[in-house]
């Protein structure tokens, strides 16, 4: 294992954007033969697969986003990484792949961020570091079966906020007419197709002046889903925080921290059913994106059927319900307050 440079890169950690920065070292480990490698670090960036491997032709490929921060005490934490690798092993029983077990899983993500430990953000500072574990279908292959080998690589990125801002920045959704997943389809996993699909709907809600897409349901086009890359929480009246229900949705550990520390720490009541987006906006006092990248961000306003409908809390400035589990969820992230749950995981530098 390589000893980490203890010092920190000069990097203007306020101006990150969310993009790629090449890293020094990630993490591989290969399966083949029935057993996996046990893993090492590499500096080479690049992926080399057999032109025949199902990632490239069938889309056998997941994915997980997470993040390290840096603590006030300077401890590197993570934050709930157990539900990262029970999530992508819930993806590669949907794709057949096989899968990796979570102590890999566990290791190669610790391996990687302790190995960059000179661009992991400050504390302060407003930026963290991207982890991106990754599994690929490889191996030679041509008919429409699971791939012979895989290869597990994550790879690391000091990022800024997802949505330009900082801290929390309230943003806009425009519904699409593009549907995310299909019913009994993998809109519930972490797959890339579910993410390429999404880019045209992206591209015109950003034309229309939004940050993201927010899609509804695929069978009725009635109840609301998710957004292009971060589930949605919904305060109501009555100290109420109301999550949508679907089988096709992705289901994000940001989001179930948010509903779980509304209930537990905020007194709040919660629940997970679905939401009729046309029928219930009227009793939106406040919504908010939930997800690794995108954190908790608020929403101010929707773009539906070329009209702008505002939430009733969140006109000019965000709410007191998305400001009270934003910074619950993120002093607990960076360290800030005692984990009573216990989420939170040191990286031992």
């Amino acid at each position: 294992m390589t000893s980490p440079e203890l010092t920190k890169e000069n990097i203007d950690w306020a101006n990150l954007g969310f993009d790629y920065r090449a890293t020094k070292y990630r993490f591989v480990a290969t399966y083949k033969d029935g057993a996996w490698s046990e893993g090492e670090l590499t500096e080479n960036q690049m992926v080399q697969v057999h032109e025949g491997s199902t990632s490239l032709h069938y889309g056998q490929q997941c994915f997980e986003g997470m993040k390290a921060q840096t603590a006030k005490d300077g401890r590197v934490l993570l934050f709930r990484p157990d539900l990262n690798a029970e999530r992508l092993r819930n993806s590669c029983d949907r794709l057949s792949m096989v899968e990796v077990p979570e102590e890999l899983f566990i290791r190669g993500i610790k391996e990687a961020v302790r190995a960059n430990y000179s661009v992991i953000p400050p504390y302060g500072s407003g930026a963290a570091l991207y982890i991106r574990p990754l599994l690929l279908g490889t191996g030679e292959n041509l008919g429409l079966r699971p791939a012979p080998e895989y290869e597990f690589r994550v790879f690391v990125s000091p990022v800024g906020p997802y949505y330009k801002g900082t801290g929390l920045s309230l943003i806009k959704l425009a519904v699409t007419d593009y549907d995310r997943a299909a019913p009994s389809g993998t809109g519930h996993v972490k797959v890339g197709g579910n993410y390429a699909g999404g880019f045209v709907a992206t591209k015109n809600a950003k034309e229309l002046g939004a940050n993201e897409a927010l899609y509804l349901d695929a069978a009725t086009r009635t109840y609301l889903e998710e957004a292009g890359s971060a589930n949605i929480v919904i305060s109501q009246s009555g100290n109420r925080l109301i999550t949508p229900k679907s089988d096709a949705i992705l289901p994000s550990i940001t989001r179930r921290s948010v509903m779980q520390i509304a209930k537990d720490e905020l007194g709040m009541e919660t629940e997970e059913r679905p939401i009729h987006f046309v029928n219930e906006f009227s009793t939106f006092e406040e919504m908010g994106a939930c997800g690794t990248a995108a954190v908790i961000s608020p929403v101010q306003s929707i773009l539906y059927q070329n009209e702008w409908m505002h939430m009733q809390n969140s006109r000019d400035g965000v709410g007191p319900v998305m400001q009270k589990l934003y910074n619950s969820l993120t002093q607990l992230q960076k360290g800030e307050r005692e984990d009573n749950f216990g989420w939170t995981v040191e990286v031992e530098i």
